[in-house]
C-alpha cells in the first residue's frame, strides 16, 4: 500500500513534539506546519492523507478551514469499484476545551470530525486510524495502542513519557480524571460520531 502522509497544522511546539513522536514511530510520513499560507500549499501537493489540525491555530471562516471541509466530503472509491486508484483525505480537528461551545457546534453542523483536549492517547491513534481507513489510505482499523506498529511500542512510549510533562493534550488513564461535565460532553461527543460513521457507512453500501 502507498505510504501514508499525515499533515499536522499546530502552531503549540509541545503539541507538534507529542504529534510527530507517536505518528512518526508508525513509520507514517509527518509534516508539521504553522502558517495557514503553507498548510494550503501542502494540501494542492495532493500528496497528505489526513490533517490534524488544532482549530486554534486556524480561522474556521478561512480559507483552510474551506479547503479542508471540501477535501473531506470527497469519498474514496471502494475495492472492486472500478474507479482508478486513487486515495480520499480526511481530516481531524483538535479542539482545546476552552473553544468547545464556540466550535462543536460549527464541527458538527458540518459532519467534520473533531477531538477534545485533553483526551487518552489510545483514543486518539484509534480515530486517526478509522479515519485512514476512510482514507483507503490504510486497510483495517486500529482498536489498541498495541497494534500500532508493535516493533515501535516501547520506542514510542519512551518518547512519548519524556515529553509528556510538556503535553497538554493527551492525558494519562491513571491520573486524569473528567468532571461529570466533561464526561457527559465526552460520551455525547462518541455517540455523535459513531452515528455519523454509521450513516456515512449506510450511504457507501447503497451506491
Amino acid at each position: 500500500m502507498p505510504e501514508v502522509g499525515i499533515l499536522i497544522v499546530d502552531a503549540d511546539p509541545a503539541n507538534q513534539r507529542a504529534l510527530k513522536s507517536i505518528l512518526d514511530s508508525e513509520g507514517w510520513r509527518v509534516r508539521i506546519v504553522q502558517a495557514e499560507s503553507r498548510a494550503l500549499a501542502e494540501l494542492a501537493s495532493g500528496t497528505w492523507n489526513l490533517a490534524i489540525v488544532n482549530i486554534a491555530a486556524t480561522d474556521a471562516r478561512g480559507p483552510l478551514f474551506a479547503i479542508l471541509r471540501e477535501l473531506s466530503q470527497v469519498e474514496a472509491p471502494r475495492p472492486g469499484s472500478g474507479e482508478p486508484p486513487r486515495r480520499g483525505f480526511r481530516s481531524l480537528f483538535l479542539v482545546p476545551m476552552t473553544l468547545a461551545q464556540q466550535v462543536q457546534p460549527m464541527l458538527e453542523r458540518e459532519g467534520l470530525p473533531y477531538s477534545l483536549m485533553p483526551y487518552h492517547l489510545n483514543d486518539f491513534l484509534e480515530k486517526v486510524s478509522d479515519l485512514l481507513v476512510e482514507a483507503g489510505a490504510i486497510a483495517q482499523p486500529i482498536r489498541s495502542i498495541g497494534g500500532f506498529g508493535v516493533r515501535n511500542s516501547a520506542r514510542r512510549d519512551s518518547r512519548f513519557s519524556r515529553n509528556s510533562r510538556q503535553v497538554r493534550m493527551f492525558a494519562s488513564r491513571d491520573d486524569y480524571q473528567m468532571t461529570e461535565e466533561e464526561m457527559t460532553e465526552f460520551e455525547r461527543q462518541e455517540t455523535e460520531e459513531r452515528k455519523r460513521r454509521e450513516k456515512a457507512l449506510k450511504n457507501r453500501e447503497r451506491l
